[in-house]
């Protein structure tokens, strides 16, 4: 069976860090710092689901959002924020938050609900 694939985006090197060592087992994981390539990426590697944070330099999460939106190949991806702005799991803007201090048995969970 093939892992699925998730597009991690996050301008903090050590938060995309923990996340690989976290999640690679699990997925394939593609990572960029860049928020600007999240819809050059998505196109190219077709991810079954984006993890975003939301605040970052350039374009935020909403921002990425909107272009993933407005792009008809990236359009129906799922995506999911992660969040060091929200305490809890909670929608944000029509998509779904987790906080980055959230437990890996939480966040995979929210992903896998996601890709369903």
């Amino acid at each position: 069976m093939r892992k699925r694939r998730l597009l991690v985006v996050d301008d903090d090197d050590a938060v995309l860090d923990y996340l690989r060592a976290k999640l690679a087992a699990r997925y394939e994981l593609v990572s960029t710092t860049s928020s600007k390539e999240v819809v050059r990426l998505a196109r190219e590697g077709r991810p079954d689901l984006i993890l975003c944070d939301i605040d970052m330099p350039g374009m935020d999460g909403g921002d990425v959002s909107a272009a993933l939106f407005a792009d008809d190949a990236t359009r129906e991806i799922p995506m999911l924020f992660l969040t060091g702005l929200v305490p809890a799991s909670r929608p944000l803007g029509g998509r779904y938050a987790i906080a980055k201090s959230a437990p890996i048995p939480e966040l995979t969970a929210k992903i896998e609900s996601l890709l369903r």
